[in-house]
């Protein structure tokens, strides 16, 4: 894996954003055969460069993509910085926000690694090391082109003291009963994310796959993998959230812009119709 400190400034020595994007996309099949999903095409675009884009424009100056599966594809797309184009107006060019325009990009690649991905919390303890002490997670084959990724999100959460904020969203068709609940706070702080039994007669949200996490929830008592995830562990992320929710310590917002899991290709085909 690229050291961490590699092509990066004094400043920004760490990625302050993981890109995941190692998935085989079993229920894609057969447009993931030879084509990672995240390089499919969403409105002509690779759907991961919608992440991309959003990015630049909140300020966030280095990625880190994970990949398994065709993983090689990613990095020979979209190689080691990323630019986003200026919109154009006629003659007139629009700036892009907090004058941002690029950002480094850094690979942490699984299947390359270990043969195949590690799932999302083995993956994440394996890109540790390259990771901010607070740094966005999203998934690349998630479709949000309104979303967007503030530096005051990151200071408010960096203040919470929290170990990880969820971004919650309406339970789409595929996903009728929800993942978790959300508890508004009665002092004004931040709401609770909520790991509410099956048969709850409270609401439950989709997670969206955006979150804020901080790295101490990759340590003990929450997370047992090393840094680095030197044996190549596989570890799914939902049993972390769902320690962490029972001791009050993740947080958590219904986003309502527009969220599509591009996870068949008749929602692809959807969304570019």
């Amino acid at each position: 894996m690229p050291n961490a400190n590699a092509n990066a400034n004094a400043n920004a020595q760490f990625a302050t954003a993981m890109l995941l994007a190692a998935g085989r996309g079993e229920r894609m099949r057969p447009l993931t055969d030879n084509c990672p999903k995240p390089l499919l095409k969403v409105q002509g675009k690779p759907l991961m460069q919608w992440h991309l884009e959003a990015l630049v424009r909140g300020g966030c100056p280095q990625v880190l993509v994970n990949t398994a599966w065709l993983g090689e594809q990613i990095a020979n797309t979209f190689g080691d910085v990323f630019v986003l184009q200026p919109l154009s107006i006629g003659r007139k060019q629009l700036s892009n926000s907090k004058r941002c325009s690029q950002l480094e990009l850094r690979y942490s690649h699984e299947g390359h690694d270990f043969g195949d991905a590690l799932e999302t919390a083995g993956g994440m303890a394996r890109a540790l090391p390259q990771l901010g002490e607070v740094f966005w997670v999203l998934a690349g084959d998630v479709f949000t082109p309104g979303f967007e990724f503030t530096q005051a999100a990151v200071e408010r959460f960096a203040a919470s003291g929290k170990l990880a904020h969820l971004w919650l969203v309406p339970n789409p068709a595929h996903n009728r009963h929800g993942d978790f609940g959300l508890q508004t706070s009665p002092n004004g702080g931040p709401a609770l994310a909520l790991n509410l039994p099956q048969d709850s007669a409270q609401p439950r949200h989709t997670y969206s796959t955006i979150g804020l996490y901080r790295r101490e929830f990759f340590k003990p008592p929450w997370c047992d993998i090393p840094a680095g995830n030197p044996q190549g562990i596989k570890a799914p992320l939902a049993p972390l959230l769902r320690r962490a929710m029972d001791n009050h310590q993740v947080s958590a917002e219904l986003y309502a812009g527009p969220w599509t899991d591009v996870g068949t290709p008749q929602r692809l085909a959807e969304l570019n119709t």
